[in-house]
């Protein structure tokens, strides 16, 4: 018997540690959305037993995706299945396998950190289009997502995906004769985005000012210089049968490896005030550059306040920000980076806990909103429907449109510029009624059927027969609509407005009644946004 099942079978009948309301918005919080069965596992835990059990379970992982020749014509020649290039040059397998996993797989918590480490630590398909290439970006987050987060760094610096990206692959050495410098591409945005930020930080977050009292910026163009060199030297593995070369030919499997004829091994300026010697070589120039990143004071409340933004609130306070900081800091073995860490502090804390404000809270981006739901309601989805329903809401999985992911960290709040609302970077009239007309297609009585072209495809359904016994009673619809969707709540505002929809149609209709009771509480604000 799983772990799972046999404490729930000793602790049958013992007091829940989490009310159901509790678990519901913990696990919105933890996962892709609270089922009935995670909800009874996790009101018989507390929050940290519940953290520490999903720190144990596997990687439900991407297997299956293998090499394919980054050549169409090559992989797909002439009597090919006319499905071989969606299937082999397009994330379509890739990302139907995402949905499959945030609805069904066991290791939600590792898969949602993954994702959130993805949107920040950001490759796309607009140049990674081979799905087994992106499946092995995508499992460095899976296998680090409770590590360290310089085994991610230097993991993601090592990656070809990433390589290709940000152009580090194949970078070489100054060349005096052709006037050539080392690609920057991948230097500045590795302390940009990945590491540090634009601006130094006090450890709450909160910019650090000068005497002009404008914030001060982290790193200069001679630091971005100084990487750049750094990053020279590698190319890709090679391909099956091949030898190793500089440049390399295009493979994503492996890592990048170093061929130091090709690398500047003069000095090299590094950030806090650090100079590389010449004469390091490219793996010993790597490590002291990660470690380099790694060690910046920003590190903590730069990539944590961005987590905390993920997984539970947009506006965290910078006492927040600074608690978990501090578990970037020193775990309580005193190590730094420790993700374990990190994640308890940002899902134990007060804040994560109970809003502490009007502020709290944040948009569920379009990913979570078709996962929670059909969580929810108990769906069931091969992921065609729901990748084409994600990508029609501006949020196609492992494809934003550049390296600032889909929506910045510091995107405003419509109409409060004083806060932050990321998400709401692809929230518009066009994707609004893109959801909608998700929450439409899956309330049907039929669903989505099957793709006839996708082997062992199942399509997309959520069974409404539950929600009909109950449309004879509409104060009953209404409060399990409360329970499940909204854990208990619901404005008497809304309460009231879906109430008398549902009295404004026969008795007899039960469908009816409850499609328009699901859909109303689907598309509003109270369900829209999480708090």
């Amino acid at each position: 018997m799983p772990l799972a099942l046999s404490i729930l079978a000793a602790t049958a009948g013992a007091a829940p540690l989490m009310s159901e309301p509790e678990a519901r918005r913990f696990l919105g919080q933890t996962s892709f959305g609270p089922t009935e069965g995670s909800v009874q596992e996790a009101q018989h835990y507390d929050r940290a037993g519940w953290l520490e059990l999903q720190f144990a379970k596997q990687s439900a992982g991407y297997n299956g995706f293998s090499y394919m020749d980054p050549n169409p014509s090559v992989g797909c020649p002439d009597g090919s299945p006319a499905t071989c290039k969606r299937d082999n040059y397009s994330l379509f397998p890739l990302q139907t396998r995402f949905f499959r996993n945030a609805l069904t797989a066991d290791d939600q918590l590792r898969q949602r950190v993954a994702l959130a480490l993805s949107e920040i630590l950001v490759t796309s398909g607009d140049t990674i289009r081979q799905p087994y290439a992106m499946a092995n970006y995508q499992r460095i987050f899976l296998d680090n997502a409770f590590g360290n987060y310089r085994d991610i760094l230097y993991a993601v610096t090592l990656s070809p995906a990433m390589g290709d990206y940000l152009d580090m692959v194949n970078n070489d050495k100054p060349n005096p004769k052709k006037g050539s410098e080392p690609n920057e591409n991948y230097a500045r945005e590795v302390m940009q985005l990945f590491s540090i930020g634009l601006t130094q930080l006090n450890a709450d977050g909160t910019p650090k000012l000068g005497s002009d009292g404008k914030p001060q910026p982290s790193y200069s163009q001679d630091t971005v210089e100084g990487f750049a060199h750094v990053f020279t030297g590698w190319a890709y593995a090679p391909r099956p049968g091949e030898n190793p070369r500089f440049p390399g030919r295009k493979n994503y499997d492996g890592v990048m490896l170093a061929f130091a004829d090709h690398h500047d091994d003069g000095s090299k300026q590094l950030l806090s005030g650090v100079t590389l010697p010449a004469g390091q070589g490219p793996q010993q120039d790597l490590d002291a550059a990660i470690d380099n990143l790694f060690n910046h004071p920003n590190v903590g409340p730069f990539i944590g306040r961005q987590l905390i933004q993920q997984l539970v609130t947009s506006n965290p306070s910078p006492a927040y920000v600074a608690r978990v900081a501090a578990a970037f800091n020193h775990n309580a073995q005193g190590k730094r980076g420790d993700m374990k860490a990190v994640l308890r502090a940002i899902l134990l804390d007060p804040e994560a806990q109970a809003a502490s404000d009007g502020n709290f809270g944040k948009l569920r981006e379009p990913i979570l909103q078709i996962t929670h739901f059909m969580r929810a309601l108990g769906g069931s989805s091969d992921g065609v429907y729901l990748r084409q329903a994600a990508s029609d809401m501006q949020q196609p999985v492992f494809d934003p449109p550049s390296v600032f992911n889909f929506y910045t960290p510091n995107a405003a709040l419509p109409g409060n510029p004083s806060l932050k609302g990321p998400p709401f970077g692809i929230y518009g009239a066009s994707t609004a009624f893109n959801r909608t007309g998700f929450f439409n297609t899956v309330l049907s009585t039929t669903g989505v059927a099957p793709a006839k072209d996708v082997p062992g495809a199942t399509g997309t359904r959520i069974d409404l027969t539950r929600w009909q016994t109950l449309a004879a009673n509409p104060s009953a619809l209404v409060a399990e609509l409360n329970r499940v969707l909204l854990g208990g709540t619901m404005s008497a505002a809304l309460q009231t407005a879906v109430y008398q929809a549902i009295q404004a149609q026969p008795v007899s209709n039960t469908l009816g009644r409850a499609r328009t009771a699901l859909f109303m509480v689907a598309i509003s604000p109270e369900y829209s946004v999480e708090h």
